[in-house]
């Protein structure tokens, strides 16, 4: 879509969102389990990409059946001795940048100082699929679409939540976060289908429990309003699915959460900006969690965090 010319990138990639959700499909889960290599999409130079780049050339990639992981400019592959295909179709990979605007003189007379502004740009970049003549690092072997022991990736499990310090306590038929509590509450790990499938409940709730005050300090804004609680659980959700991924779980362990899949395609009707702040939200949960599997219980707001996100993103 364009708006004066320019293209809306943000209403781009919504679009392919609700396309994708109104399809029945969960774009940040479904493109983990039927790529040739499992895993976030990379950049040529191998850094995984984040964020709303990560969820929208996710799904893309399932849309068009890509296998590899990688994804670079044309320029890029040119320079890696490849050849863009003619029949590629080109995805928009998004970036934020920083602008100085000055501020007009006050009724005063005195400067009004320099104002900030933040604001989105896009560049193109193709799935290696489409690029040929690149080095072989960039196609990945073929898998096969074997679903894994239920104990395979328990000590993997295991290293990634054992050290998170947030209280997390076992029994009854419910999964929840208790905000007054501040603790994780989950069934008997027996009454899950799999080590798998507890693991994933597990990574949700946990999810929640980052947007503690404490922790994250989680807040969608007045825009959100009384939809705050579906857009938490698709954050929730998302975050979950990066952890499966890393684990090497298989991606379609948690409920879809039929109830608010309705209503969240309606938020990301009204504002074509909700989807880029639940990444960034999910990304900086999932950071949180993933530390804490290589470091020691000294406090509860690692230095190496992110800050959290404004309260009205």
């Amino acid at each position: 879509m364009r708006r004066g010319g320019k293209r809306d990138i943000a209403q781009e990639i919504t679009n392919l969102i609700i396309e994708k959700i109104e399809q029945g499909v969960l774009p940040w889960r479904r493109p983990w389990r039927t790529f040739g290599a499992e895993g976030r999409p990379l950049r040529a130079g191998g850094q995984a990409y984040t964020g709303i780049n990560s969820i929208l050339l996710w799904a893309i990639a399932d849309g068009n059946g890509h296998r590899s992981r990688f994804w670079m400019t044309g320029r890029q592959a040119q320079e890696l001795g490849g050849r863009v295909l003619k029949s590629a179709r080109a995805a928009p990979s998004v970036y934020f940048n920083t602008m100085r605007k000055a501020v007009g003189p006050t009724l005063a007379g005195e400067d009004g100082g320099v104002r900030f502004i933040r604001f989105m740009r896009s560049y193109l970049v193709y799935n290696c699929d489409d690029i040929e003549g690149l080095p072989a690092r960039f196609y990945p072997d073929p898998l096969e679409m074997v679903a894994p022991s239920p104990s395979e990736h328990q000590a993997a499990i295991d290293a990634f939540f054992g050290p998170i310090p947030i209280d997390m306590r076992q029994g009854g038929n419910r999964a929840y976060y208790s905000p007054g509590g501040d603790y994780v509450q989950m069934p008997p790990k027996a009454a899950f289908i799999s080590s798998d499938h507890h693991a994933a409940t597990l990574a949700h709730e946990l999810a929640h429990a980052t947007g503690a005050s404490h922790r994250l300090a989680r807040e969608f804004g007045r825009r959100f309003g009384d939809k705050a609680y579906a857009f938490e659980e698709v954050v929730a959700d998302m975050t979950s699915g990066m952890i499966c991924s890393d684990l090497g779980l298989p991606c379609e362990l948690h409920d879809s959460h039929a109830s608010y899949i309705s209503h969240w395609v309606n938020i990301l009707k009204a504002d074509k900006s909700a989807i880029i702040t639940a990444a960034a939200k999910a990304e900086q949960a999932y950071k949180w969690l993933a530390s804490w599997s290589a470091k020691p219980r000294q406090s509860e707001r690692p230095e190496s965090h992110e800050a959290p996100l404004p309260a009205n993103a």
